[in-house]
């Protein structure tokens, strides 16, 4: 028989007895009110990473650059939260990416 053990509300473990075609693993994002700010934090860096890519589309250079370090730092910060270490290379990556980009056209301006 497999068992499926959860932690509830950070503080209690459930077991509870998995049916033949159910999944042993079950993963989910933490919920709003569990975790507020960084539920906030995810939502507002999603929008801004939107946001950002309609600017892209729109040749809007280089506030697109501008709105995606932020979205990207914002999930960068989540994922340190969560300790999600795919999350952090990705976003560790981008930031770096995109930090090269800005000091590039803060140097061009520069001249």
């Amino acid at each position: 028989m497999k068992y499926l053990t959860i932690l509830q509300d950070y503080d209690k473990v459930k077991t509870m007895e998995l049916k033949e075609h159910e999944n042993l693993v079950k993963t989910s994002t933490p919920l709003r009110h569990h975790q507020p700010r960084i539920w906030y934090v995810k939502w507002a860096s999603s929008l801004i990473l939107i946001s950002a890519m309609i600017l892209t589309t729109n040749d809007l250079y280089p506030y697109n650059m501008f709105l995606q370090f932020l979205g990207v730092t914002g999930w960068l910060w989540v994922a340190v939260m969560w300790n999600d270490r795919s999350l952090i290379i990705l976003n560790s990556v981008a930031l770096a990416i995109f930090a090269n980009g800005m000091v590039a056209y803060i140097l061009k301006l520069s001249q």
